[in-house]
């Protein structure tokens, strides 16, 4: 004889204690949600401990390579030791080496980044007033890069030994192995000192009128140079990688299948092989995303484009230690972001690693 009621009709015992699968509950259901909330939580634990490492390496990296900051303060300027200390005393670097370490953490993680030394502005509206101009470059020439290698490499593998695919890939790889510099100096005495179509410096030129629409045109036209350059660094990334993934689906039962059923070549390709060689580059399109705010370093800095890569280098040579401090944690947790979404995505789109 059981205390307390008896279970339902049709119900087990081990339901009816709680020890069973739930009614209504598909029997894997639980063990799926609980498995990505692991998976979850493992991945969210791996980037925070690289953020916390990106931390500490940027506070001791630049105080090995940038030197004292009251020496590029006072430089060329005769200061007495008294007012060096009473600078030392303002900027903190008075304090133990432990004490400065938690002051820089908890304003990083409050963004409270501190004021350059080169600009004496805080360094939050430094990075504010300078990253849409980044973004805006980064943005377009990945936006691009990334469609036309996906868009190149697709053919290319579908085409494998033709004159496209000969062709296409070994311009890509030459502008790939191409220093971003040299090529930027190249598009630079092409298309500006010979055939003077379009400037090479800066965002905007000072006699544009200050309407919208002149504006937005004279942004645009410095645009184009730095843009071919980056993407056409870039693209052959894309290019080579969409490639490699349509010539391991070639070879599928699936594709044999479509083509059995009567279906025509570019629709095979279009609905079958390339949904499925997409799943590969799902890493690559998120790193790309992660690189739009530190991936156009090289090309600000040949352009003289006021964005964050050209602060960074500038930072570089005065050299400005809370400002190199501040983009090396931006840019480095941004690629961490990045990488993070891309795991979390893998989860829905990729049935091994759900049953794993």
């Amino acid at each position: 004889m059981t205390d307390g009621p008896l279970p339902a009709d049709g119900a087990s015992p081990e339901a009816a204690l709680g020890r069973g699968p739930v009614a209504g509950r598909a029997p894997g259901e639980r063990r799926v949600s609980s498995g990505f909330g692991r998976y979850l939580l493992k991945h969210v634990s791996g980037a925070a401990v690289s953020l916390l490492l990106v931390l500490f390496s940027s506070f001791f990296i630049f105080r090995l390579i940038a030197g004292d900051p009251i020496d590029q303060l006072t430089k060329e300027r005769p200061v007495s030791p008294e007012q060096r200390a009473a600078m030392r005393a303002e900027l903190g670097l008075d304090q133990p080496l432990w004490q400065q370490f938690i002051d820089y953490l908890t304003g990083t993680l409050t963004m409270d980044l501190g004021e350059s030394f080169q600009y004496r502005r805080p360094i939050f509206d430094l990075i504010v007033e300078r990253l849409p101009a980044t973004l805006l470059l980064s943005g377009t020439g990945m936006v691009l890069a990334v469609l036309l290698g996906f868009w190149i490499g697709t053919r290319s593998g579908w085409k494998q030994g033709s004159r496209f695919d000969r062709g296409h890939v070994a311009t890509g790889l030459v502008l790939y192995s191409a220093p971003t510099f040299w090529l930027g100096m190249i598009v630079i005495l092409i298309f500006a000192r010979y055939l003077g179509l379009f400037p090479v410096n800066g965002m905007r030129s000072p006699s544009t009128p200050p309407d919208f629409w002149s504006q937005a045109v004279d942004i645009g036209h410095h645009l184009v140079l730095p843009v071919l350059t980056y993407t056409a660094v870039v693209y052959a990334g894309y290019l080579m990688i969409m490639r490699s993934s349509i010539l391991d689906e070639i070879g599928s039962d699936y594709l044999t299948t479509a083509r059995a059923k009567g279906l025509r070549d570019d629709e095979v390709r279009k609905k079958h092989a390339v949904p499925n060689a997409l799943l590969p580059t799902v890493t690559l399109v998120f790193l790309a995303l992660g690189s739009v705010v530190n991936g156009s370093i090289v090309t600000e800095t040949v352009f003289s484009w006021p964005g964050l890569g050209t602060l960074f280098v500038n930072s570089i040579f005065y050299p400005d230690r809370p400002v190199l401090q501040a983009l090396f944690v931006l840019f480095s947790s941004s690629t961490i972001l990045a990488v993070l979404c891309a795991e979390i995505l893998y989860w829905f789109i990729d049935p091994r690693i759900r049953r794993s």
